[in-house]
């Protein structure tokens, strides 16, 4: 049975290091001096096109996470210090007042919130009262990586595995391949451990055999 990549490897926990920051080298910078303390803005707002990385960084933060798409009431947000939503433009009425509380408990307790939606705050269509919050602390765009970074990330990563990897290798997975990088990234773990446990160099045929093995017929043609 056919499986995609990501259901055949470890999660692999997001953090700061392993963001491939692109062209979000200022963004992360200011999202890593605020998660130290550096500044005193209650919220701090990442905006960007899915792909773009705000869950990787949400997730990467170590704050009490929600997700405004599987949970739009926010009904399991903690009552935590530090608090992250992700998908903001998916709350639901119910959301945006709790979305609302969190802030001025935050604001109150001294907290953090940190928040990612598909677009800046003021063109969020949620409450006014929840747009002037969230529009009052820290906001950035996070810029989807290009192919050449993509494939200059995905270089770098099989070197550090000593993996020998061609730029026509690296152009046949970005051609048939999902193009985010956390799949991409995953593969090339996936193609570390074939390549070791099958005792082959990496090919075309083998990167094809692999895709084949890993990925939805969707993608492996």
């Amino acid at each position: 049975m056919r499986q995609l990549i990501l259901d055949l490897l470890p999660e692999s926990p997001p953090t700061l290091d392993n963001f491939v920051a692109g062209g979000n080298a200022e963004t992360l910078a200011a999202l890593t001096g605020w998660l130290a303390g550096a500044r005193t803005e209650t919220s701090f707002c990442l905006w960007g096109e899915a792909g773009s990385g705000r869950s990787h960084l949400l997730l990467a933060s170590g704050f009490a996470y929600v997700d405004a798409a599987r949970d739009p009431a926010l009904a399991t947000a903690p009552e935590a210090e530090q608090v992250a939503v992700d998908h903001v433009e998916a709350l639901d009425a119910s959301g945006q007042i709790a979305l609302f509380n969190h802030f001025n408990r935050l604001k109150m307790a001294s907290g953090m919130l940190l928040t990612a939606a598909d677009r800046p705050p003021a063109h969020l269509a949620l409450r006014e009262d929840l747009r002037t919050r969230l529009g009052s602390g820290l906001i950035y765009r996070l810029l989807p990586l290009s192919d050449a970074e993509k494939a200059a990330a995905l270089a770098t990563q099989a070197k550090e595995r000593a993996l020998k990897l061609t730029p026509e290798s690296i152009d046949y997975l970005m051609r048939h391949a999902p193009r985010d990088m956390r799949t991409l990234s995953a593969f090339i773990v996936a193609l570390d451990r074939y390549t070791l446990e099958h005792k082959r160099a990496v090919t075309l045929p083998l990167l094809r055999e692999l895709l084949n093995e890993t990925l939805p017929l969707d993608f492996a043609k």
